[in-house]
């Protein structure tokens, strides 16, 4: 079994206002696994932390290249960590 693993991202471009936070959860959900929250920033992006299993951890990283239909990503910048299991669920946060 792989080990838990933690990323922080910030999503930069048309990011806010095309329903990305409620697709990165339900796209969390889809891949199944994942615990964290998504939250929009002041400054127009969007701020992600999600632990999982490396893998599925991978798979909501590269969905957020993409995100929504209607958004226009310009760049996520991310770290990786190990997990601390602060989180039960995958969450939007205000």
């Amino acid at each position: 079994m792989e080990s838990s693993v933690r990323v922080h991202a910030h999503v930069t471009g048309t990011v806010q206002g095309v329903w990305f936070r409620a697709s990165t959860v339900d796209e969390a959900d889809k891949i199944g696994g994942l615990v964290g929250w998504v939250k929009n920033l002041p400054d127009g992006s969007v701020e992600v932390m999600c632990e999982g299993d490396k893998d599925r951890v991978d798979m909501l990283l590269k969905w957020l290249w993409q995100g929504p239909p209607s958004a226009k990503v310009a760049y996520v910048g991310f770290e990786w960590s190990s997990a601390k299991g602060d989180f039960s669920t995958f969450e939007v946060r205000y």
